[in-house]
């Protein structure tokens, strides 16, 4: 894996404030497969980017790069946190400074209770939100805390899965598919507490299929198109695109 010495990770983008996650060329692959090719990005501090594009686009690729997992393997590039090389760290180490990952599956422990999940994620420190915390923000985690966590519901599920990435010290949220399957109003229920925890300064990536909920949610956006950034800019700006939305998102 090759750097640049030249470039500096507080560089600023059109709001001229230093970027707080930065992503500068950074090249992945699964085996010889070339799949996050030279995509670079900058986000805020409690921003929410949505990080979108067609299938195969590569964008749970890019998420398991920034979250330093062993596949896709990073080759090429530089991430940084907070002035923190993740780039050079395990995915246990990047875990540890902040990197909060929610897998499209949620792997939800089967045998555990709703509790027993949150109380595992606490195990080891930094330690996060409290659990009164957690079921303040999650009223029906709440609810079902003695049920076991694998026979709630879909939407339930999820909310189990962003409690338990609250549950550690996180800085930075990755969220794959959090709408996936969900109703729409518990899609609705989730973006209002994805901006609660926004409030809070936790900086947010969504990957999302359900690509107009996640622009109507998002400061931001970066669109991949076979690897590669085609576009970078406000969430806005997309939502009133027809033409770009048609040519890489297909709405």
């Amino acid at each position: 894996m090759t750097s640049n010495p030249n470039w500096d990770p507080n560089a600023q983008h059109a709001s001229h404030a230093p970027a707080f996650l930065s992503v500068h060329e950074i090249e992945a692959y699964y085996g010889e497969s070339y799949i996050v090719q030279n995509i670079s990005f900058n986000i805020h501090e409690g921003e929410i980017l949505a990080l979108l594009g067609r299938n195969g686009a590569g964008k749970t690729s890019t998420l398991r790069t920034i979250a330093r997992l062993d596949d896709p393997e990073l080759r090429h590039g530089e991430i940084w946190l907070d002035h923190q090389p993740l780039h050079k760290m395990k995915s246990h180490e990047a875990a540890s400074v902040g990197i909060g990952l929610v897998p499209e599956d949620r792997r939800i422990i089967p045998g555990l209770t709703v509790e027993e999940n949150l109380q595992l994620a606490q195990i080891a420190p930094p330690v996060g939100w409290s659990l009164e915390r957690l079921y303040g923000l999650f009223p029906r985690l709440g609810e079902r805390r003695k049920q076991e966590g694998v026979t709630l519901s879909g939407g339930e599920q999820q909310m189990l899965a962003i409690a338990r990435a609250l549950a550690r010290d996180i800085k930075v949220l990755l969220l794959d598919e959090p709408y996936e399957g969900l109703a729409p109003v518990i899609v609705q229920e989730i973006a209002k507490t994805l901006n609660v925890i926004r409030d809070q300064g936790i900086t947010t990536v969504i990957v999302e299929q359900n690509a107009v909920a996640a622009l109507k949610l998002a400061d931001r956006a970066v669109i991949l198109d076979t690897g590669k950034v085609v576009f970078d800019g406000d969430a806005k700006e997309v939502l009133n695109d027809e033409a770009l939305r048609q040519q890489y998102l297909a709405i």
